[in-house]
């Protein structure tokens, strides 16, 4: 079956999260440095590394639900990584998740300057168990009928 890694993107870092084998439940995991080049041996090593089965990348849509310059950077990331390790790329919409991550990171009494490294990390985790829980309640009934959240590459 393989595990499910959640990639949040950001302008300088990506948070990224891993699922437990069974795809029950995720785990903040760390995250990757941005710089110049996209990290994507780095994700390949992982993807080897966890045996992972699918890539989830949260999408930062517009409150409207539109995307903006945001998104299609991380359309441009899901298809880089997709072309390089050959596992299924899933987006998924990301609003309000480093904003829930600051919630729970405060309310764990978490110091500032600690909240500021774990947070894209904690944003990925909240990203990917959404997708996770979303697999969950599609397994009961017909995937075909979807639940409208998450949007595969075309690869």
């Amino acid at each position: 079956m393989g595990r499910t890694l959640g990639l949040d993107p950001g302008e300088r870092r990506i948070g990224v999260a891993l699922s437990d084998p069974t795809g029950t439940i995720a785990s903040p995991y760390g995250f990757l440095d941005v710089g110049s080049e996209l990290p994507l041996a780095e994700v390949a090593e992982l993807c080897t590394a966890h045996d992972v089965a699918c890539i989830v990348i949260g999408l930062p849509l517009r409150l409207d639900g539109s995307e903006g310059p945001a998104a299609a950077r991380s359309r441009d990331l899901g298809e880089a990584i997709a072309d390089r390790v050959r596992v299924d790329v899933v987006y998924r919409d990301e609003r309000f998740t480093t904003v829930t991550a600051e919630a729970a990171l405060i309310e764990g009494n978490v110091r500032r300057s600690e909240r500021k490294v774990k947070r894209d990390q904690v944003a990925a985790a909240v990203m990917l168990q959404g997708h996770l829980d979303a697999q969950q309640r599609l397994n009961g009934r017909d995937r075909d009928e979807g639940d409208g959240e998450d949007q595969r590459s075309d690869r």
